[in-house]
């Protein structure tokens, strides 16, 4: 079962991507189509207020409050306060909106600047429930406890009607197609994302849908298994000794038809413990991209214990 957390915080993320693409389609200059408004006022009204801030006031909130966490003071206090604050926004925002669908397009402008508003509270609202009220509300509550939270989620959506979750996170995605929303490394140059790359503890190699090499990550550093240039743009079995290449044509057999989402080995080499983990890559269609080859030495990994909390003189 999805812990409650996990259901409120996916919320949290799809309304985050309303508003990039709901922003990006109020940026344009001729302004969003009538549908995406109307689709967005939809979403904001019946979904964000009339659904997810309901899951938190009516099973969430009240619970923490049964387990110490005060209604009248600190995090709980400032959700509520602004639940209240996001509602007196959308209450600006929503006859903007109609006008706008009607075909006045005079309130464009004052729709920009309210939605601005809006967003803004939520997204920074999203971030304290994500990374301080609810980690504060797990440590009070018990397991008991989550699952009359998720049993209360699951009431509020029912309540709605059938697959309610399903059919606004499809509004969402209706949504992003409309407005268009950019992925986040798309603000990275290049040079930025190669770096981010070469700078992680792992080794990366990717193959493409058609099984060519097309890069490796930690091209000017030691590498546990050394590569170089020449590798890129040869069919991935030529890359393997002979007696491995059925693993190889079996593992990426198995990504393409969708039957396996990782493949995984560790072996001992130079007195070192070397994790080698494949994965599928897909698109968000689903499509297969190819696959994706980490390595990375985890000697010290295995010998952790404890905690480490603080940080080491420089």
């Amino acid at each position: 079962m999805t812990a409650w957390h996990e259901l409120l915080m996916k919320d949290h993320e799809t309304t985050e991507r309303v508003f990039v693409a709901f922003d990006n389609a109020l940026a344009k200059a001729e302004g969003p189509g009538a549908r995406t408004v109307r689709l967005a006022r939809t979403y904001f009204v019946e979904y964000v207020d009339g659904c997810h801030n309901k899951k938190e006031e009516l099973h969430l909130f009240p619970l923490i409050e049964q387990r110490g966490i005060p209604r009248g003071g600190g995090p709980l206090a400032v959700m509520l306060g602004e639940h209240e604050q996001s509602k007196q926004l959308l209450a600006k925002l929503v006859p903007l909106m109609q006008a706008y669908e009607s075909g006045d397009p005079t309130t464009l402008e004052a729709m920009r600047e309210v939605f601005a508003e809006y967003s803004a509270l939520l997204k920074n609202h999203f971030w304290k429930e994500n990374d301080i009220l609810y980690p504060m509300a797990r440590k009070v509550m018990s397991d008991a406890d989550g699952a009359a939270v998720v049993r209360g989620i699951e009431a509020v959506e029912a309540a709605l009607g059938e697959a309610t979750r399903a059919k606004y996170y499809d509004i969402a995605s209706q949504i992003e197609i409309h407005g268009g929303i950019d992925p986040l490394s798309s603000s990275l140059s290049a040079e930025v994302l190669a770096a981010m790359l070469d700078a992680l503890p792992v080794e990366l190699s990717f193959v493409d849908e058609n099984d060519i090499v097309r890069y490796f990550s930690h091209e000017h550093h030691p590498k546990i298994f050394p590569r170089t240039r020449g590798v890129i743009g040869n069919a991935v079995q030529d890359c393997h000794p002979q007696k491995s290449v059925h693993l190889v044509n079996k593992i990426l057999r198995d990504f393409k038809a969708g039957t396996r989402d990782v493949a995984e080995f560790w072996i001992d080499m130079g007195g070192k413990k070397i994790h080698i983990r494949y994965v599928p890559v897909r698109g968000k269609d689903g499509k297969y991209l190819g696959c994706l080859e980490t390595v990375q030495d985890i000697t010290r990994i295995q010998s952790l214990s404890g905690e480490k909390r603080l940080l080491d003189d420089a």
